[in-house]
């Protein structure tokens, strides 16, 4: 993706950045990237060539370079909207590229020369030395990591998952040998007509996250309708086998958490809620509910002694009744409903 004008260009697709942005504002990022389109083999990533070369050695650029591409013909001037990435701007195939000299980060240098380095070892490596989880993602699709042998172009939403999923699990695993918080915590957020709220529970490590979109938001397309369509999924302490249905937004939010508590030395039990509101025009992509969530957790808590305590605190910062939650949420009945084997000792 080429921005046609020279510049400081890094804003344009590095998310972390768009923290203080409005909907329009990023639209315009994206929209003002010309992508040019070619067909390649999956596993063009263990062979290389020129065009492959190229692009990623841009990945390994510290910042953004100059850079030239030729079209076959006009981009077509379409925005292309997804819930797990960022939009995409006109597009269209791509007859030649060429780029300037590349200042390199020599992190990512190092992870991508190392043949015999694990995809997942090179993410965590990253990771911790601080390269932002986006610019990992971009290197991940450009099939950059792993075993010489085994590395492919990744697919941009399998990358993201991908990355999002493998550090927060990493993460899940150091935090399981810290103690739980000593009491409820509820914090709360909003962005771009989004709720965002979190309870901890001082408990061992579970997770769940749910969404309810209103009525003329984008998964829910029926403006005249009377209730939010509500989805979650959820974890246990043994973790999950299966992919989530909500998708990879409940990696980007379990990262965000997990984050949170290593970095405090604890564990928790954790229920993030979020409700979309019609102000939220487009989805996005899963970069919004990681970074929200993620400042969201740096605001300071309102602590409670018992969970309903923090469940009506919490109730006031979102428009749907503790009911509805109830209903969906699996943590929730099993913290309200569920007997345990203390329950019967007297």
């Amino acid at each position: 993706m080429v921005p046609p004008y020279r510049g400081d260009t890094e804003v344009l697709d590095t998310p972390e950045l768009w923290g203080d942005k409005g909907i329009q504002e990023i639209v315009d990022y994206r929209f003002s990237l010309i992508r040019g389109k070619v067909r390649t083999n999956v596993y063009a990533a263990r062979e290389g060539g020129k065009l492959l070369d190229t692009l990623q050695e841009i990945a390994m650029s510290k910042h953004p370079v100059d850079a030239e591409a030729v079209l076959t013909k006009l981009p077509y001037g379409v925005l292309t909207l997804s819930g797990e990435v960022q939009p995409f701007g006109p597009s269209a195939p791509l007859r030649s590229f060429a780029a300037s000299d590349a200042s390199v980060d020599h992190r990512i240098e190092d992870a991508f020369y190392d043949g015999d380095l694990k995809a997942a070892d090179a993410v965590l490596e990253l990771y911790h030395d601080e390269v932002l989880v986006t610019r990992i993602q971009r290197a991940f699709s450009l099939g950059m990591f792993g075993r010489k042998k085994h590395r492919k172009l990744v697919p941009t939403r399998w990358s993201i998952t991908a990355v999002d999923s493998i550090i927060s699990q990493a993460l899940i695993d150091q935090i399981k040998e810290h103690n739980p918080i000593d009491e409820y915590r509820v914090y709360s957020f909003s962005r771009l007509d989004n709720l965002f709220v979190a309870v901890l529970m001082p408990k061992r490590w579970s997770f769940e996250w749910i969404e309810a979109w209103f009525p003329g938001t984008t998964w829910n397309q029926n403006p005249k309708g009377d209730k939010a369509e509500m989805m979650g999924d959820w974890e246990p302490y043994q973790g999950r086998t299966s992919y989530p249905d909500i998708g990879g937004c409940y990696y980007a939010c379990r990262l965000a958490v997990a984050e949170h508590l290593s970095q405090e030395r604890r564990q928790a039990s954790a229920l993030v809620l979020r409700e979309i509101h019609p102000g939220y025009l487009l989805p996005l992509g899963v970069w919004l509910t990681r970074e929200s969530v993620r400042e969201m957790l740096k605001t300071r808590p309102q602590k409670f002694d018992s969970l309903r305590g923090a469940l009506d605190y919490a109730m006031k910062k979102l428009t749907i009744p503790l009911k509805k939650w109830i209903e969906t949420s699996e943590l929730l009945k099993r913290e309200l409903f569920q007997k345990r084997l203390r329950d019967f000792i007297t």
